[in-house]
């Protein structure tokens, strides 16, 4: 069974348009166990529902940014492990020095292409 059949990712962002984008790349590359959260806290709590083994974030979110939510995720016993990958439109060495401190593995500068996201996911978690 290839990785991308048992690969279960969950994409978190406010923004409908953004999170449609992503989730629609997902599905071309053949990932099919995708969900879902519009902000960090309920992220959160859908990790502790059902765990996956990846999270793309959005960088910029209403209440708990992209960091402020890794932060969270790597203070969880459960969720400490996780891949996670940043995306942002703002790349700031600040912001991609900060993440690489909290625990993220890759990042992913806005707008990107689905071909760029493939690179960014295998770069985690190995070839789809």
């Amino acid at each position: 069974m290839a990785l991308r059949d048992q690969l279960r990712i969950l994409v978190v962002d406010d923004m409908s348009t953004s999170r449609g984008l992503i989730m629609q790349a997902l599905d071309a590359m053949g990932i099919r166990q995708v969900g879902y959260a519009t902000d960090g806290q309920s992220a959160l709590q859908s990790l502790e529902a059902k765990p996956v083994h990846l999270v793309i974030s959005d960088y910029n979110m209403p209440g708990m940014d992209g960091l402020q939510f890794l932060q969270a995720m790597r203070k969880n016993a459960r969720t400490k492990g996780l891949g996670f990958i940043l995306i942002t439109g703002r790349a700031d060495r600040e912001i991609i020095e900060t993440g690489r401190r909290l625990g993220m593995n890759n990042f992913i500068k806005k707008p990107f292409t689905p071909p760029e996201l493939k690179a960014c996911i295998e770069a985690v978690v190995g070839r789809l």
